[in-house]
């Protein structure tokens, strides 16, 4: 097949969800892709933040090698050597108190289990979740989902006990909060919306007043865990440590895995039971996932996002101070977003064909979620084509 070919039979049969980019990519190493016809991509996208440690680790190849001469599939109702490696090396890194792990296949996944887990745990109905806040598609993750471009088509479904506070606002979390609220769910950084930081004092006062109204802490770290923003877990930018932890996309170097991390006693509400999955932690998710944490404690990756996302979000600055058409840029590490004040759709196109793959958080912020692993070079590059993308689009938006 050509990749004219492999395109129309995707548009033809996959499922219509998905905003789909005009590039074929069949091959990864590091942060650089390359399409059917060889030709080559710096990956900014990084698969939504997936590719923690880039495409194709050799450690994370090895590793799944490995496990698939040995073991591929064992329910957890069996014991597994590799699962048991896992779950010491989660706990390990995980913010001290958190010590008992369920092993699961997404982030949507690790959120149902948290919300499960708040209202057992509690015994109360309520959850306060964030405006602005997105923690996947299903049923019980999408009702602690904003935005009404998700939620909007299934109403009759999003469970009706969940009730938004503007994320931030410590005012307005104390007048929501009450004693029927199981738990605050929250992103350190909400990264769907488009990059936006807790301000300075918002998690530790969270903290507190889930601890002065018997509720349950819950952060969602999908997208800002294992090294993202600089530090191996972005709650640590506040030195706050939740009850529940939610983490998946690079956990285990590309396969499918989440987890969702808790104190002892929290988890230990579950009956057996109540909660489990057919394929979370099977052995050759578990051992990629504990080659991606050895990976990402050896070459040291949550110091190397700190310092190159320092580089890069500096150079965007400067992108910023001489264009008229960047509003703003924010993030930590190598979590950044650029806001533009128009729609950003032609510089994402536009990006492909100058062998840059680009993310979007709605139509006008350009998301980077590119792999740790990336090149200072890359970077420099990524940057170059990106200024130059919105020079034209400021020509054409502002002189036409």
């Amino acid at each position: 097949m050509n990749e004219k070919e492999v395109m129309a039979i995707e548009n033809r049969f996959f499922a219509n969800v998905y905003q789909k980019f005009p590039a074929t990519i069949v091959k990864g190493r590091g942060a650089t892709v390359w399409n059917m016809n060889g030709r080559e991509f710096i990956d900014c996208m990084g698969g939504y933040g997936v590719s923690i440690v880039g495409h194709c680790h050799p450690k994370i190849v090895e590793a799944v090698k490995r496990q698939c001469e040995t073991l591929i599939t064992c329910h957890c109702s069996l014991y597994n050597d590799k699962r048991a490696e896992l779950l010491e090396k989660l706990v390990n890194i995980a913010p001290k108190g958190l010590d008992k792990v369920f092993l699961c296949n997404s982030g949507a996944e690790s959120v149902e289990c948290a919300l499960k887990l708040a209202v057992k745990y509690t015994g109360k109905k309520e959850i306060l979740a964030m405006t602005g806040s997105y923690h996947g598609k299903t049923l019980g993750a999408l009702s602690a989902t904003w935005g009404p471009k998700y939620r909007s088509a299934f109403q009759s479904l999003i469970l009706p006990n969940f009730k938004f506070v503007p994320f931030g606002n410590v005012e307005k979390v104390e007048e929501a909060i009450s004693k029927d609220t199981a738990a605050i769910i929250a992103e350190p950084i909400q990264g769907e919306s488009g990059i936006y930081l807790a301000p300075d004092g918002f998690l530790p006062h969270l903290r507190e007043l889930c601890d002065k109204n018997n509720a349950l802490l819950i952060f969602d770290e999908v997208q800002t865990g294992f090294g993202r923003t600089g530090k191996m877990w972005a709650s640590q930018h506040w030195n706050v440590t939740p009850d529940i932890m939610c983490i998946a996309k690079g956990m285990a170097g590309g396969i499918p895995m989440g987890a969702t991390i808790a104190k002892s006693e929290v988890m230990n509400t579950f009956a057996i039971g109540e909660h489990s999955s057919t394929f979370g932690g099977n052995p050759l998710a578990c051992a990629a996932a504990c080659a991606t944490i050895d990976v990402i404690r050896e070459e040291k990756l949550p110091e190397r996002a700190r310092v190159l996302g320092e580089f890069f979000k500096n150079r965007l600055l400067e992108i910023q101070k001489k264009s008229r058409i960047v509003r703003e840029v924010r993030g930590l590490g190598l979590m950044i977003g650029l806001e533009s004040r128009f729609d950003v759709y032609n510089v994402l196109m536009k990006a492909i064909d100058r062998g840059l793959i680009l993310l979007y958080s709605k139509k006008n912020i350009i998301r980077f979620l590119p792999p740790l692993v990336i090149e200072k070079s890359q970077l420099e590059k990524a940057a170059d084509i990106l200024e130059e993308l919105l020079k034209e689009e400021e020509r054409e938006r502002l002189h036409n």
